[in-house]
């Protein structure tokens, strides 16, 4: 199969979106600007982070679900699964600054640590493709069939591996970057989904969508050493940066559960939610957790002091991804 270099791909421009600014004593400021992925309307929303209005909304490509900001910062990549295309926005206030066509069912998305790899997961397609990045461009190194709706993925801190969940299939593989071969499957349970990697790559947290647990797999021997108990639909995670405790979204319970990570333990749950939490971002002070509620057209505010919801902004339908500049850092080797 030829090597298609992203350079070799034709780029479109696209109208760009209005930037949103708020005015301070002294000077003008631009906003920060939340970006939402309204993935059963084909749009983004653009929402202010600080009065927590919508801004404006723009078109994407046929379901946009993931996003992921490149290496160097400069770009915010919308994955347009059905599309087949990438989309490339301003991170900062959303302003499209071009369109990769021809990347084929890019559902799932990430780089590695070490710059070298893109990586994304065809739900549809089943199969992931593993790109060379040189910083700039990427070429196809392979594209490896897999097994039944590959979903989530996350990266061992040494870059060699890509662990990736199949959740038709109820399986964790293992993907070995430099050769493009898969090292291993192991069976988890019930509709993997989210998948994270503790410091240190000791354990992998795996989200059983169809059950209500968290699976706790040893990726040096392939096993489930633990389950924890979070909520129905265990799902997705989302690091709270303080060096002990991640929270996953709970989607059937309409929940999130808050673990602490080094003990492998529950710590607290936050109730109250709207239906079908997902994706989730800290703010860069971390004293608030935003959420998109997939089955509610609604994104959520979360006080972590509290555990209270305190806001929700109307969106499109079906919010997935969520992404904002001032996020607080996420741990290296999960980059979604």
């Amino acid at each position: 199969m030829p090597v298609s270099p992203f350079s070799l791909i034709s780029l479109r421009r696209i109208a760009a979106a209005a930037l949103g600014c708020a005015c301070l004593a002294g000077g003008v400021a631009h906003a920060t600007e939340v970006i939402v992925l309204d993935s059963g309307e084909a749009r983004l929303t653009l929402i202010d982070e600080a009065t927590h209005k919508v801004l404006s909304t723009q078109p994407t490509g046929k379901e946009p679900h993931h996003l992921m900001i490149t290496p160097d910062g400069h770009s915010l990549i919308v994955a347009d699964s059905v599309s087949n295309n990438l989309m490339f926005v301003d991170p900062q206030n959303g302003r499209v600054q071009r369109t990769v066509e021809d990347i084929e069912d890019p559902y799932q998305l990430g780089f590695s640590p070490d710059r070298k790899w893109f990586v994304t997961a065809g739900l549809r397609l089943d199969r992931v493709d593993v790109y060379h990045y040189d910083g700039q461009n990427v070429s196809l190194a392979k594209r490896i069939p897999l097994g039944k709706t590959p979903s989530h993925m996350t990266f061992s801190s040494d870059s060699r591996t890509v662990y990736v969940t199949l959740q038709d299939t109820g399986e964790v593989a293992a993907i070995d970057l430099a050769t493009q071969t898969v090292r291993w499957k192991m069976k988890v349970g019930n509709t993997p989904a989210g998948l994270w990697m503790t410091p240190g790559d000791k354990y992998l947290l795996v989200g059983m969508t169809g059950e209500d647990d968290v699976a706790v797999v040893d990726p040096r021997t392939q096993q489930v050493v633990k389950r924890i108990q979070t909520g129905r639909g265990a799902h997705n995670f989302r690091n709270l940066d303080d060096g002990s405790h991640i929270a996953v979204s709970n989607r059937v319970s309409s929940t999130i559960s808050i673990l602490d990570y080094n003990t492998l333990t529950k710590v607290a749950d936050i109730t109250g939610l709207m239906p079908g939490p997902d994706d989730m971002e800290l703010s860069k002070d971390k004293r608030y957790l935003w959420v998109t509620f997939r089955f509610a057209r609604h994104v959520g505010v979360i006080d972590l002091a509290s555990h209270k919801l305190i806001d929700t902004i109307e969106v499109g339908r079906s919010p997935h991804g969520i992404y904002f500049a001032d996020a607080a850092p996420v741990y290296a080797p999960n980059p979604d």
